[in-house]
């Protein structure tokens, strides 16, 4: 089976699989079905996960795995809470359903609103409880998430005032189509490569929302289904060469995207080629 190629997860020092196993899929799964889809990552040498205490049962189903393999995982999780103490909370709890003594990368999750970030990263807020477990080797990197239209914006504001380690938001040919979003993406990954921040990229293989559509998949958006379009979106995220892509939150379409990662050969679609299957699908932003 092909494997995944794998590029420096910014100035962390590791070589990070150029996919990274998005674990939301496995917030609503069996321990069972956790246990098929972790074999199928390592089968394609996926060694970066990503995952977040507010996914359902994702950290408890990561536990049997990183009782035994910790050493082979880059493992970042995330706190959704904005103060210290809470955070700090959440942190500790994050340990103990993953059966772990440490984790790579703690991120601050979907800090996307001016008054989530004040308190966050202001006095007693979630970043000191970030800078602590640094400083306890309980982590060893911080990082930013988010989402929305106006995260990128809101990232470039958060790296002028920390020095974090990644960041995660949303990229797909139809975010790039937004000129202003765009703009302000490339702008922050500019400022991102400058300082060795690594970037995540999350929302690649997304037709739009669900809408009167029966929501057959465990995503809270609707995906794309056919190979081709999969490899397609996979591919023009990935030949960017300078971004991570986060796999989609369904055990059931995963398989596609990691064959179609496992096929990347350093080039993606023509803008044509993107543009024709926009149409086709009637791809659609899931931010207004």
């Amino acid at each position: 089976m092909p494997t995944i190629l794998r590029r420096p997860f910014g100035s962390t020092g590791h070589n990070s699989s150029v996919t990274l196993f998005g674990a939301a899929a496995l917030g609503r799964v069996t321990q069972a079905e956790a246990d098929k889809t972790m074999e199928l990552i390592q089968e394609y040498g996926i060694n970066h996960i990503d995952t977040a205490a507010s996914y359902g049962e994702a950290e408890d189903r990561l536990g049997p795995w990183m009782a035994k393999q910790r050493k082979d995982f880059f493992l970042a999780t995330k706190t959704g809470e904005r103060t210290y103490a809470a955070a700090k909370e959440e942190i500790h709890r994050s340990l103990e359903r993953m059966q772990i003594d440490n984790f790579d990368l703690i991120q601050l999750h979907n800090l996307s609103h001016p008054d989530d970030w004040d308190i966050a990263m202001g006095p007693g807020g979630a970043l000191e409880a970030a800078v602590e477990a640094r400083e306890q080797g309980l982590v060893r990197f911080i990082g930013v998430t988010g989402h929305g239209l106006n995260v990128a914006a809101m990232h470039y504001r958060s790296l002028q005032a920390f020095d974090f380690d990644s960041i995660l938001l949303p990229w797909n040919y139809v975010m790039k189509r937004n000129e202003r979003y765009a703009a302000d993406f490339e702008r922050t990954v500019a400022l991102a490569k400058e300082k060795g921040v690594a970037i995540q990229t999350i929302k690649s293989i997304t037709r739009g929302p669900w809408g009167t559509t029966e929501r057959n998949r465990s995503t809270w958006y609707e995906p794309l289904e056919n190979q081709a379009d999969i490899e397609r979106a996979v591919h023009f995220v990935l030949a960017r060469g300078d971004v991570f892509l986060n796999t989609v939150g369904d055990i059931n379409v995963l398989p596609k995207v990691l064959e179609s990662a496992s096929r990347f050969e350093g080039y993606g679609p023509s803008d044509e080629e993107m543009s024709e299957m926009l149409g086709e699908r009637k791809m659609t932003s899931l931010f207004a």
